[in-house]
């Protein structure tokens, strides 16, 4: 059970450090197309958050527990 955990663990720390360096390529290159998704989709998700009100600052909680 451990090592699944540790797996799951260190996937999710890989995808978000793959997601952040999209979004910083997207900022210094622009519009490329693989990297244009994914500043657009991390822009669309930080939008439905900021719309949310309290339900969306209840599920930012809940994604950062989560990736701690």
């Amino acid at each position: 059970m451990y090592m699944i955990k540790r797996y799951i663990s260190d996937f999710t720390g890989i995808a978000i450090s793959l997601i952040a360096l999209g979004v910083v390529a997207g900022v210094v290159f622009g519009d490329v197309p693989f990297v244009g998704a994914i500043s657009n989709s991390f822009v669309a998700t930080v939008s439905a958050l900021g719309d949310a009100g309290a339900v969306g600052a209840l599920v930012l909680a809940i994604l950062v527990a989560v990736s701690d």
